[in-house]
């Protein structure tokens, strides 16, 4: 190995090692535990209505889906009945018409409700579509779940067991979020015996006290959970309050809707908005003037809100963020970031080998393989063995 590689390979390492770091992670790294990635996801939604749903619900769903871009999936479709519900509030009949099919406020609430049924109980239970090989679908049930734990566990104790070895005193607890509406990180800490803070008090039943603007808080949590998108174990009671409710559970009274971004109700204007309190606290880390790593991992970069942020806050000439992103390819968003001004603290694991700003590609695979490093496991190898090590 040459020297130059060696050393791009040690700062990787010396960054992973450093005592104030943040990860965000996306659906990549469920997809081997049994959840489906977005596109997948939306299909099953799709078949659910056709089976399940009312008798329009498979038909107003297509209505939207032919209005969007060819790769939108279920978020997407999501806003879009948020736009049409905002639309009907304002017209005088409170009605929206969808081709021939036409929905009160209250049958688009209840279809938006059942597509959130839909979506949750395909996380929390499991589902595998089929693939090309001819290998089957697989539906994770309540009776038959698919859905592990496994990966994420080894990833935790990766972080926390053995990259942080040494660092016990560290300043402040990892940041860990995701856009993913599953809680097998929330369970993969618990079941590794490691503490965290994700903004709710209580037990397992418990009920949410973080609030736009308030500050992380200073304790001895070894990570904070911070799910940007929502989760399937979030609920808004009659109240307005919102709670984090075991599976089953018919207490607290809830509204009935489990609290999944994008949301189409009025009270998400008002501090009790848990997405703008989320992505407070994203833009926050972003934001740290002092040194930091932001890591990301399962991340397609495929959401623009998401991007932006990290595009502002790099932009900051005051900004001492060092990213590194665990991606498949060089995909346009990260080519073009590589030529920005901060691009030279910009650190991209790929198929075809590591990134470092505008230079690379350093370890590139022997006899034209890929690297798995990228991955979910292949992250996890890279925080176990050291980057040099993986790249043998």
């Amino acid at each position: 190995m040459d020297p130059t590689t060696r050393d791009a390979l040690n700062q990787l390492d010396n960054l992973l090692a450093t005592t104030n770091q943040s990860w965000l992670f996306g659906a990549g790294i469920s997809l081997d535990a049994g959840i489906p990635l977005m596109w997948p996801l939306t299909a099953r939604v799709f078949s659910k209505a056709r089976d399940e749903g009312q008798p329009n619900d498979l038909s107003v769903l297509e209505h939207v889906s032919s209005q969007l871009a060819d790769d939108s999936h279920i978020e997407h479709i999501l806003s879009q009945l948020g736009d049409y519900r905002a639309i009907a509030e304002r017209s005088k009949d409170q009605n929206i018409a969808f081709d021939d099919v036409t929905l009160s406020i209250e049958e688009l609430d209840q279809l938006h409700q059942r597509i959130l049924t839909w979506i949750a109980e395909t996380i929390r239970w499991g589902y595998r579509p089929a693939q090309s090989d001819g290998t089957p679908e697989e539906a994770g049930t309540l009776e038959n779940r698919i859905v592990t734990v496994d990966h994420h566990e080894v990833f935790v104790s990766a972080l926390f067991n053995r990259n942080q070895a040494g660092v016990a005193e560290r300043r402040r607890a990892v940041r860990l979020f995701t856009t993913n509406y599953d809680t097998l990180i929330e369970d993969a800490l618990a079941l590794g015996g490691f503490s965290y803070w994700d903004g709710f008090s209580g037990g397992a039943v418990a009920y949410r006290t973080h609030r736009y603007g308030d500050d992380e808080p200073v304790s001895r949590e070894r990570a904070h959970v911070i799910k940007l998108h929502g989760s399937i174990d979030w609920h808004v009671g009659e109240d307005g309050r919102i709670w984090r409710v075991r599976d089953g559970d018919i207490y607290p009274k809830k509204a009935s809707r489990v609290l999944i971004y994008p949301q189409s109700t009025k009270y998400l204007a008002t501090q009790r908005d848990p997405f703008a309190a989320q992505f407070d606290l994203f833009r926050r880390a972003l934001g740290d003037r002092d040194e930091n790593v932001f890591v990301t991992c399962g991340y397609s970069f495929g959401d623009e809100h998401i991007n932006q942020e990290i595009e502002l806050s790099l932009d900051r000439p005051e900004n001492k963020t060092t990213i590194i992103a665990f991606a498949k390819t060089l995909n346009p968003t990260l080519d073009e970031w590589r030529q920005r001004p901060w691009g030279n603290r910009l650190y991209i694991l790929t198929e075809d080998g590591l990134y470092v700003g505008a230079n690379g590609p350093y370890a590139p695979p022997d006899n034209d393989q890929k690297r798995d490093w990228w991955t979910f496991a292949g992250a996890t190898r890279i925080l176990d063995s050291g980057a040099e090590a993986s790249a043998q």
